[in-house]
């Protein structure tokens, strides 16, 4: 029988624009798992296996990192899993302490990026996207611009023909972000902008403007996972956040046969994720207050909506007009400011959005607070493809 699995500590980094600041990724990996550790108020010895994520180096560099906070000869198991590679390693140590492997568990995220858009790394080996990029060309063409914001920004386009959706709501939704993050310290930007900047950004591919896209980042994000036996042996009941429902899904057929933008991005990948952890979770929707979710670009972040079962489909530009998403709506999406906003290292981002929530149901969000926070959904999505949906449920100790 699995047992119940909670997260004790959390900390990140904050986000900073690569090459902005003199540090490497063992510094970064080090700040974000002691801030982590002193969270949950465990020492590193007490860490049974280590799963640490990166997209962006050599073999071992989780070990490298984690050689940092100590050296206790425990399994250290490295991670990529493109843009949710963060979740993965949440995913895999929560595997290990619901199976009885361990009773408690460090997943680490980090990534020290190149600037500007992302590219090929290796040119002399299939490319692990190109089923999806076919998909897309067959339908639509390759045009003179960075593919990931084509890739989502057809999806956006997809969305626009077969439901009426707006320029105006996708950069309703990086107005949100924007402003959700002037109360993150530990967002990259940090800057609020007026619809009409948000508008008149440079376009980067239509529907999408630069303000609606994820900047590069560097940085690290940490959560110290353990069993309950854990938390009530250390007296941690007052703090430990449980993991009530989580699932890794990766790309279904119809990912490439149904001739789709928004399946090739991930829709199905997101709504079956989604559909097993309402049934683990026994939570729907409509017990959540508060949400992050993989904005990489506006345009995911409004057919994610619909994939979640925020709302039916064709309907996420009826939720943007009523302000259903932010302070005073039915939920609270992305307060950090989310990936357009807070940034976007990819090791770390399911990390920092395991962060966020867990200071959201503890009530240790400051000015980010969202009220009466209870229940939180976290998604993180890779191309390639994997999608991770988390439901979290608040302390019940008073």
């Amino acid at each position: 029988m699995s047992r119940k699995v909670y997260v004790i500590g959390v900390g990140m980094t904050k986000f900073e624009k690569p090459g902005s600041k003199s540090w490497d990724y063992p510094q970064m990996g080090k700040e974000a798992g002691a801030k982590a550790l002193e969270d949950a108020g465990v020492p590193y010895e007490e860490i049974g296996q280590a799963y640490v994520g990166y997209c962006y180096g050599d073999s071992t560099c989780g070990q490298r990192a984690v050689y940092e906070i100590g050296l206790t000869g425990i399994p250290i198991t490295n991670v990529n899993n493109n843009c949710s590679t963060g979740s993965t390693a949440l995913f895999l140590a929560r595997q290990a302490i619901a199976g009885g492997a361990v009773d408690c568990a460090m997943a680490l995220g980090f990534e020290k990026m190149e600037k500007g858009s992302l590219g090929t790394k290796y040119t002399d080996r299939t490319n692990p996207i190109d089923k999806h990029a076919q998909v897309m060309i067959d339908l639509r063409g390759f045009a003179p611009a960075p593919p990931a914001p084509q890739m989502f920004g057809n999806a956006g386009r997809e969305h626009m023909e077969k439901y009426g959706t707006k320029l105006k709501h996708f950069a309703k939704i990086g107005w949100k972000n924007h402003k959700h993050s002037v109360n993150n310290p530990y967002s990259q930007f940090r800057d609020e902008y007026t619809l009409e900047e948000i508008e008149q950004a440079r376009m980067v591919y239509e529907p999408l403007t630069k303000l609606q896209c994820c900047p590069t980042s560097d940085g690290a994000g940490c959560a110290i996972l353990a069993s309950e036996d854990f938390v009530k042996k250390h007296g941690l009941e007052a703090q430990a956040v449980q993991i009530l429902g989580q699932a890794m899904t990766t790309d279904f057929a119809s990912t490439f046969e149904e001739k789709s933008c928004i399946k090739m991005v991930g829709y199905d990948m997101t709504k079956k994720a989604a559909e097993a952890v309402y049934e683990q979770s026994g939570k729907g929707p409509e017990d959540v207050q508060v949400i992050e979710l993989h904005d990489c670009f506006s345009a995911n972040e409004l057919i994610t909506y619909e994939a979640l079962g925020l709302c039916e489909e064709g309907k996420a530009g009826e939720l943007i007009d009523a302000e259903a998403m932010t302070y005073g709506g039915k939920w609270v999406v992305n307060p950090s400011g989310g990936l357009i906003s807070k940034g976007h290292p990819l090791g770390a981002t399911g990390l920092a959005q395991c962060s966020e929530l867990t200071w959201q149901l503890r009530g240790q969000a400051e000015k980010r607070q969202v009220a009466g926070a209870k229940v939180a959904l976290q998604h993180n999505l890779g191309l390639g493809g994997a999608a991770v949906v988390t439901m979290y449920g608040a302390p019940e100790a008073d």
